[in-house]
């Protein structure tokens, strides 16, 4: 949570939709993050097929195939193992 406050992404919880994507944004351009986005339903169902809590990153390739799933974030994080995941999925295309 003091990460939060010290990056200025403290927010109330969304009430909706609407709310949710302003929420996203803001994170977004706040935290300076330079690949796109996307934001869960309320019914967080992308949440709930991904099991993307508390963070994990994805590749997924054509046809919503999962190639790339680390462990959850932030020390499942291994980013050579993505960039390799990346690279094996481009000289397969």
């Amino acid at each position: 949570m003091q990460s939060n406050v010290r990056d200025k992404v403290l927010f109330s919880s969304p009430i909706d939709e609407v709310e949710r994507a302003f929420v996203a944004g803001a994170c977004v351009r706040k935290l300076g993050i330079k690949f796109p986005a996307l934001v869960d339903g309320f019914d967080n169902r992308v949440e709930g097929a991904y099991t993307g809590w508390p963070d994990r990153l994805y590749l997924i390739g054509r046809g919503g195939r999962v190639l790339y799933k680390s462990k959850p974030g932030p020390f499942g994080f291994h980013p050579e193992d993505l960039a390799q995941a990346i690279k094996a999925s481009l000289s397969v295309n």
